[in-house]
């Protein structure tokens, strides 16, 4: 566990990290011009482990959403969606109660959605490729 902390916290090169914020900005605008969202939240971290983050807590109606963005880059060989594996779900979950905990009325429901932003090559005047995914269960499957 510590390892593999270490290794994404050395993995996150000033360049990887601009690139993830950039492309939680292009999501969230997306998520509001697009689809109509309302933002409630960027980047929420729960006060009690800041290891749980949110990057994105929006409202599509009366639906609370919480949003996972995984910039990649355009060509990558593993999209975004994969990246959400079971022990981010659970980070996810644990982030997602400690949230509703915290509200002091709940939302009619609420679900997890994740955006994959893929990013153009360097050089390129390409816009980023966005794809929305709706309702990704947070529960494990069966077998993981």
């Amino acid at each position: 566990m510590i390892r593999s902390l270490l290794f994404r916290w050395l993995s996150q090169t000033p360049a990887t990290s601009k690139r993830g914020e950039a492309g939680e900005r292009v999501a969230e605008r997306y998520l509001r011009r697009e689809k109509g969202f309302k933002r409630i939240a960027r980047n929420w971290r729960n006060p009690q482990d800041r290891r749980e983050e949110i990057d994105l807590v929006m409202k599509d109606g009366e639906v609370l959403v919480f949003v996972e963005v995984k910039t990649r880059a355009m060509d990558a060989l593993v999209p975004g969606y994969h990246a959400v594996d079971a022990a981010k779900r659970k980070i996810l979950r644990r982030g997602i109660a400690a949230y509703l905990r915290g509200l002091s009325t709940q939302p009619v429901t609420h679900r997890l959605d994740v955006v994959e932003v893929g990013w153009p090559a360097e050089g390129r005047k390409e816009p980023p490729k966005l794809r929305h995914i709706e309702r990704v269960a947070l529960k494990p499957s069966r077998g993981s």
